[in-house]
């Protein structure tokens, strides 16, 4: 089932067996990790949030709820519902790891994500 195999966890952790295809779904590389070392499957930058809505949002956790809305929104846009496509047809396939280098995934555009592909 695709639910049980779509995964949101830090880029700084270590790579797991289960993780399957890892993608990092932030505009940005992270700070202080080597390619070589984030073991990535793609980087799908393209299907972040726009630099005005991640910049609004700033990771408060208040706005998490309105941010996942506006997001969502986003997400219609050509290049981004293409993008999330693949991440469904990736998901189809096998486990897949979102990567996110915030220090709270679960209120990540990875989050956002990961419930899109599920649903």
């Amino acid at each position: 089932m695709v639910s049980e195999q779509v995964t949101v966890r830090r880029v700084y952790d270590e790579p797991a067996q289960t993780d399957g295809a890892r993608v990092l779904v932030d505009r940005l590389w992270p700070r202080g990790v080597s390619k070589e070392r984030a073991h990535l499957t793609e980087w799908l930058k393209g299907i972040a949030p726009s630099p005005e809505l991640r910049e609004w949002y700033g990771h408060v956790p208040e706005r998490f709820d309105e941010f996942a809305r506006r997001y969502r929104a986003e997400l219609d846009d050509a290049e981004r519902a293409a993008d999330l496509q693949h991440l469904r047809d990736l998901a189809a396939t096998g486990p897949l790891t979102l990567l996110t280098a915030t220090k709270q995934p679960d209120i990540s555009e990875a989050a956002v994500l990961a419930e899109a592909i599920r649903s």
